[in-house]
């Protein structure tokens, strides 16, 4: 990527003005996974705070989660006051959050999301999460999601299977 995509420049504006301290890193191959970006930075996959939209009750919910878990849908439901909460399909993902899988941001999206914060993440003291393209990651931190996103810290996770 030698221009910056789009979605990169709408994300790393939004970082700006909410007051992030860190930097938009883009990386030399693609970061679809938690895996694949753990790799290209040289971190422990729990620092990588996959940013996944899910459907709850037909409203959007960002879950930004650790790497190194799954997200336990019927936890994250009882935890929000709903009967389900089901993963989004690509396009309600595009829909809500302007970007497509693989490099949604925790934020610049076209309207605010009802946020949830792994409280897993804090078990690290820097966090890496997507900033609009599989290409682009940025540093942060628990404390910081939970701030720039107004997210709520959750117990979201459940070991993979």
């Amino acid at each position: 990527m030698t221009d910056l995509h789009p979605n990169v420049v709408r994300v790393e504006a939004a970082l700006r003005a909410v007051g992030a301290a860190g930097e938009v890193r883009i990386l030399g191959e693609a970061a679809s996974t938690a895996a694949e970006a753990a790799a290209a930075l040289g971190v422990e996959v729990g620092q990588i705070a996959n940013s996944l939209i899910f459907v709850a009750e037909g409203q959007p919910l960002l879950i930004l989660t650790s790497g190194r878990h799954r997200v336990d849908t019927a936890k994250v439901a009882a935890f929000v006051g709903v009967g389900k909460v089901g993963r989004a399909d690509a396009d309600f993902v595009r829909e809500h959050a302007g970007i497509a899988i693989g490099g949604v941001s925790p934020v610049g999206h076209p309207r605010p999301l009802r946020t949830l914060v792994d409280i897993a993440l804090g078990d690290y003291e820097t966090v890496w999460a997507a900033a609009g393209h599989t290409h682009a990651v940025f540093p942060t931190s628990f404390d910081e999601l939970v701030r720039i996103t107004a997210g709520t810290p959750a117990d979201v996770g459940v070991a993979p299977a």
